[in-house]
């Protein structure tokens, strides 16, 4: 594990390693004939080929007889599309069943060879005898089941199972099984098995010993029950953590296997209609998964696979969170799942939990169902609607081909590291370009040498395949290069005054100043430079006597960064050097290192901490124009007198000044009779905009509320404040 973890740490720059070793880096590559085991090991896959495509329709279910012909039950999205396709081994195919419903959800054989066609929703089960079933064309079929003609009336059908001259049906919207005998005295009568009060019952496992396994929709229960024993009644054995148990197998030892999907929550079927004369619209809602194998879309959660022992005991095996169950088979001791929406179908392991391979990668949307077929198994798929035949003997043509690998810059190629590193049985190839699509002019396959060297053209983007022969098996690949040393970039600089950062970063909440970069036109606050984390504002200590600096910076070789700040005044020619070998994007020092003035800073950005002095490149870029006032205006003579009133009003003081600033203009002044509270008052011009101010008003003279020995005199004082709140203080005493 170190070994594969610290070229990615101590490379960081320089020379790095591009590494794919794990079952998530490898699922994202194109398997042909490759099995992608939870370990992150490549081996041969089982042999996949197609065995027919329907051309459009859905693929709902799939059987196979002993002959070794499939039956493909097919829908689609319009009324009459519900058929049942006989599939030879050669890949024709023969209509033998057409419906008028939306298509043919469950499939079943009969030991005498006769099929079982049940159609959904308001559908029905039909038997189809053995001559028909082989016939070629479409043939008759007869009802062995009718929905409308039970007292529950279930809209949907999902399964049929068949134990010994006996059939039973899932049904859905509400829960039930029922029961149809072939033979006897009651043949052909359906009657109730067993309800729930979930809404579907959504599949059935009938074992040799006569036992009827079925798993709902709801509350996610899987339930069991003895068909051979009189006045048998259904067991709940587990009750999953999903709401909907979508298929279920068995091995040979009795262990029971199911396939749960879709979050726990309310139920989506609306309450039944009150008794009377009161017209009720009901709508029944199709389970999860069901409806995403339609729709192409997801199922939440993805889904999980449990193990009941033969002894009862349930166990989670695995949670696939981007995957839905639709199908389980057992076979050659392994667990197959058929799944959607990548079309994948895994081997589980039944003895270790977690434990898995990514058997086969199929030409559709979603694995919908297994069935068995001599030296493998046939899988069925939905959007788009194909048979596929996955042979147990492996692929004697199995390619791995791996995802595009971004290097974010113009790199040269060096040796693959490769695990086991004689590559027997397995044959490397690398090629490189400078557009992402391979098909736009990058180089030809290059098989990687003995010594592992990769002899590409230096590009940007770079991709491996990996050829597996007899018992070949390669589990890691990694491909070491350098990246051309590109400049780093200072994208923006914002200077604020008055602001200090603190260096324990300890700011007291009630006396900051948030320090932001300028949005462009157009733009939105806070995405600045594409969501940049260090472009969020940031906040600093209010402080009269400092100046804080903050820059945005990238490199596109992800170099670190460190970063010198110079300043120079806008009259004057050469930059003089603040601080270096800053680490930080931000930097505060005195004002008063400055003399008052117009000034502009440089912020220059150098790769210098990960690469030698010769290879180190910098940039630069610099401030808009700021200004350092540190010293507050200089009065002039302030002038007060008395002033006689009018009839109505009594004595004012007539105040004139003036005030002037060196660097910035006045801002606003203000005045104090008596020391009563502060007045502002404008300057003789009314606008305070320029470096030199005057003053001309009357103050009203207050009313003496305390004993004072000479009630003609009185004070007059004047503040000024230039544009950085430098304030200067004057006063006058007038008798």
């Amino acid at each position: 594990m170190a070994a594969g973890l610290l070229p990615g740490l101590v490379r960081a720059q320089g020379t790095k390693l591009w590494s794919v070793e794990r079952y998530e880096e490898l699922s994202k590559g194109t398997a042909e004939g490759v099995a992608i085991r939870s370990d992150g090991v490549l081996v041969a896959g089982p042999a996949t080929s197609l065995l027919y495509a329907t051309g459009g329709s859905y693929v709902w279910s799939l059987a196979s007889d002993a002959s070794g012909h499939a039956y493909v039950g097919v829908g689609g999205s319009v009324g009459g599309s519900a058929a049942v396709m006989r599939v030879g081994e050669d890949g024709k195919a023969t209509k033998i069943f057409e419906g008028k419903e939306l298509g043919v959800q469950g499939l079943r054989t009969m030991p005498d060879g006769s099929l079982l066609v049940a159609t959904s929703p308001d559908g029905k089960v039909y038997r189809l005898a053995a001559a028909q079933s082989r016939a070629a064309g479409a043939t008759d079929a007869t009802v062995i089941f009718d929905p409308a003609k039970t007292d529950e009336k279930p809209k949907y059908i999902w399964d049929v199972a068949v134990i010994g001259q006996s059939v039973f049906i899932a049904a859905g919207a509400p829960a039930v099984v029922y029961r149809v005998d072939l033979s006897g005295a009651s043949a052909g009568a359906p009657h109730v098995l067993f309800k729930t009060a979930d809404q579907h019952i959504r599949c059935l496992l009938a074992t040799e010993n006569g036992t009827l396994w079925a798993g709902s929709d709801g509350a996610g229960v899987i339930y069991k029950i003895a068909t051979l024993q009189k006045d048998a009644k259904p067991f709940a054995v587990y009750a999953a953590s999903r709401k909907e148990i979508t298929a279920l197998a068995i091995d040979p030892a009795g262990n029971i296997y199911a396939a749960g999907v879709g979050s726990k929550g309310p139920g989506t079927l609306p309450p039944l209609p009150v008794t009377g004369n009161v017209g009720v619209t009901i709508s029944f809602s199709q389970p999860g998964s069901a409806t995403a194998a339609g729709s192409n879309t997801l199922v939440p959660e993805g889904s999980e696979i449990y193990k009941i022992g033969a002894d009862g005991a349930p166990s989670k095996l695995i949670t696939l969170k981007d995957d839905v169950v639709y199908g389980l088979a057992f076979r050659n001791g392994g667990l197959l799942a058929a799944t959607g929406n990548r079309g994948r179908v895994y081997r589980v392991d039944t003895d270790v939990a977690g434990r898995f391979t990514d058997l086969a990668h199929l030409e559709a949307s979603q694995g919908i169902a297994f069935a068995a077929a001599p030296g493998g198994v046939l899988v069925a798929t939905s959007n788009s609607g194909k048979v596929f035949r996955l042979n147990d003997a492996a692929s004697k043509s199995a390619a791995y081909t791996s995802e595009v690998f971004d290097a974010q810059g113009f790199s040269q190629w060096g040796r693959a590291e490769v695990r086991p590193e004689n590559l027997q049985g397995v044959t490397l190839y690398v090629r490189s370009g400078n557009v992402p699509s391979a098909l736009m002019g990058w180089s030809d396959w290059t098989p990687v040498g003995t010594d592992h060297a990769v002899t590409v053209p230096a590009s940007r983007f770079v991709q491996w395949k990996a050829v597996l022969g007899a018992g070949g098996a390669l589990d890691r690949v990694a491909l070491n290069y350098l990246p051309k040393n590109a400049a780093p970039v200072v994208d923006d600089i914002v200077v604020q005054a008055g602001a200090r950062m603190p260096a324990g970063g300890g700011v007291l909440p009630n006396n900051t100043v948030q320090i932001a970069f300028p949005v462009a036109a157009g733009g939105v606050p806070g995405l600045t430079f594409g969501g940049d984390a260090n472009a969020a504002p940031l906040t600093a200590q209010k402080d009269k006597t400092a100046i804080t600096a903050r820059w945005l910076a990238h490199d596109d070789n992800g170099d670190d960064l460190m970063f010198a700040v110079w300043y120079r005044g806008t009259a004057e020619t050469n930059w003089r050097l603040l601080k270096d070998k800053i680490s930080d994007r931000f930097y505060s020092f005195d004002s008063a290192l400055l003399p008052d003035g117009p000034y502009v800073l440089k912020v220059v950005a150098s790769d210098a901490p990960v690469h030698t002095d010769a290879d180190a490149i910098t940039a630069e870029k610099a401030s808009a124009e700021f200004v350092v006032d540190t010293t507050p205006p200089v009065p002039g003579t302030l002038v007060a007198e008395m002033v006689a009133g009018s009839a109505n009003v009594g004595q004012k003081i007539h105040v004139r000044f003036e005030a002037r600033d060196a660097v910035s203009p006045i801002a606003h002044a203000e005045y104090s009779v008596d020391a009563g509270p502060w007045q502002y008052v404008e300057p003789v011009g009314k606008v305070s905009d320029s470096l030199a101010e005057r003053y001309d008003f009357a103050a009203a003279i207050p009313n003496v509320t305390s004993p004072v020995t000479d009630t003609k005199e009185h004070v007059v004082a004047v503040r000024v404040f230039d544009r950085f709140e430098n304030a200067v203080t004057a006063k006058a005493v007038v008798r």
